[in-house]
């Protein structure tokens, strides 16, 4: 399912005027933290042995001035360790473009909601809070700078959140917090 939505909003059309670059593709690895999503910027507890590995595609499909972009993102993660289940997200982003100091670091600052299915209940999330669920709301928060001397590449940090986004999803009041940093292409 979420891959048909991810294909078709992958074809919709962008003003090419607006940037030459209107895709990209991000991989990044996270640990997982026993952290709310507070702590998880500035995470003192990781999870033990709970980890994943995570492709993501996205697709501008608009912007507001030189100031933000809006994106749609599909994600496959990977999970190892303790867990070794996949995920899957989806996910609407808006990026914030300009700060001050973009002429010596081009930086960028995102964020999305969406959707979060996952192939089986994950250890954690029972481990942490009680109760879990496949379906979940997703969140994601990220900071990306550009690699110095190229126009294509970004190293990203990344939050990537699952929660019952207080009871809506399922009666479920838990969440899970990774702290992932990784690679970003865009064309």
């Amino acid at each position: 399912f979420f891959f048909y939505i991810a294909s078709f909003i992958l074809l919709l059309p962008v003003d090419a005027e607006a940037s030459e670059k209107n895709y990209y593709m991000t991989v990044y690895g996270a640990m997982q933290t026993e952290e709310d999503i507070w702590g998880a910027f500035l995470p003192t507890k990781f999870a033990s042995d709970y980890y994943f590995f995570a492709v993501a595609a996205g697709k501008k499909i608009g912007s507001w001035r030189d100031y933000l972009d809006f994106e749609v993102e599909g994600q496959a993660v990977k999970h190892f360790g303790k867990q070794t289940h996949y995920e899957f997200n989806a996910a609407f982003v808006v990026r914030w473009l300009k700060f001050p100091w973009d002429k010596y670091l081009d930086t960028s600052f995102a964020i999305g909601e969406g959707l979060s299915l996952a192939t089986e209940i994950p250890e954690l999330e029972l481990e942490l809070h009680g109760k879990a669920a496949k379906f979940l709301n997703y969140l994601l928060v990220e900071l990306a700078f550009e690699v110095p001397g190229t126009k294509n590449w970004s190293m990203i940090f990344r939050i990537h959140h699952r929660s019952g986004a207080f009871g809506l999803f399922q009666d479920i009041y838990g969440a899970s917090n990774a702290l992932g940093v990784g690679i970003r292409y865009d064309f």
